[in-house]
């Protein structure tokens, strides 16, 4: 069917602001997730001469959204998931074996504004010091020499007040730290307690920007995984990412990290105390 350029530009209109809104992007996030450029967008979007997109735009539109081309036409009125779609709402990323690589790092710039929601495989890099980073990531870079100064920087630009983070961790994992258990084997005890009172300074300093909420492992679990904001999620499988941009996958993993908020047994203005109360046993 072709379409009625007249019922089909306004009806283009709407559905791309609908589907804009949905994503929660800014009109310049979406142009760059769909590979337009700005002006266009704009020229799509106004109201004031409705026009409709060439047919390779149309096309791009319809695949990086994870609907129909005929749903944007207004030939359809269900949200049809397209075949090629799918490679676009679950995408495989490779971690590069560094604390908030380059990947993690620009979707968090990306987030600004809006709230990161996280659960590390312990407990978040942005918390830790020069020496377990090194312990923990020893290993992870393979013959390249990891990049201090500019995994500092990172974690200072997470530590900035407009930066929104919350964050969820295991009990046990912490305690596995303090007791130099598990992948801690090794790390010296005056290290661990170290990082124990940073962990204590930062809680308080960070807070309410940072919340960190600790649950019991016995009654809750949860892979690692980030949410940012509600345009992408990434679970971490290791050596990489499954990062989802489907809405619905977003807001699954926003409903189990509430979940996990909901069941932490330490709440964000007791994180210092219960540091505070954690024996680092000698070498």
């Amino acid at each position: 069917m072709v379409p009625d350029r007249r019922i089909a530009a306004p009806a283009f209109r709407d559905r791309l602001l609908d589907v804009i809104a949905q994503r929660g992007m800014t009109q310049a996030a979406f142009a760059r997730a769909t590979g337009l450029d700005r002006s266009t967008l704009t020229q799509l979007l106004s109201d004031q001469t409705p026009r409709l997109p060439r047919a390779e735009t149309l096309v791009a539109i319809a695949t990086a959204c994870g609907v129909s081309t005929d749903w944007l036409l207004g030939l359809n009125l269900r949200e049809q998931v397209t075949q090629a779609s799918f490679g676009e709402i679950m995408q495989i990323e490779p971690h590069e074996g560094l604390p908030i690589d380059d990947r993690m790092f620009q979707w968090m710039v990306e987030t600004a504004g809006n709230k990161i929601r996280t659960v590390p495989v312990g407990f978040p890099d942005l918390l830790k010091t020069e020496a377990v980073l090194m312990h923990e990531y020893r290993h992870a870079s393979g013959d390249a020499p990891p990049r201090w100064d500019s995994v500092t920087s990172r974690l200072e630009y997470l530590q900035r007040p407009e930066t929104e983070i919350e964050a969820c961790a295991a009990v046990q994992a912490i305690e596995e730290f303090a007791a130099g258990r598990g992948v801690w084997a090794g790390l010296a005890a005056v290290d661990r307690a170290e990082q124990i009172a940073r962990i204590q300074t930062l809680s308080r300093e960070l807070y309410p920007s940072f919340r960190l909420f600790l649950f019991d492992r016995r009654d809750l679990y949860s892979v690692p995984f980030t949410v940012f904001g509600t345009t992408r999620a990434a679970v971490f499988v290791g050596g990489f990412y499954f990062v989802f941009t489907w809405t619905e996958h977003i807001r699954a993993l926003i409903r189990r990290f509430d979940q996990l908020v909901r069941g932490a047994v330490v709440q964000p203005p007791d994180i210092a105390a219960f540091f505070s109360n954690l024996k680092v046993p000698p070498d």
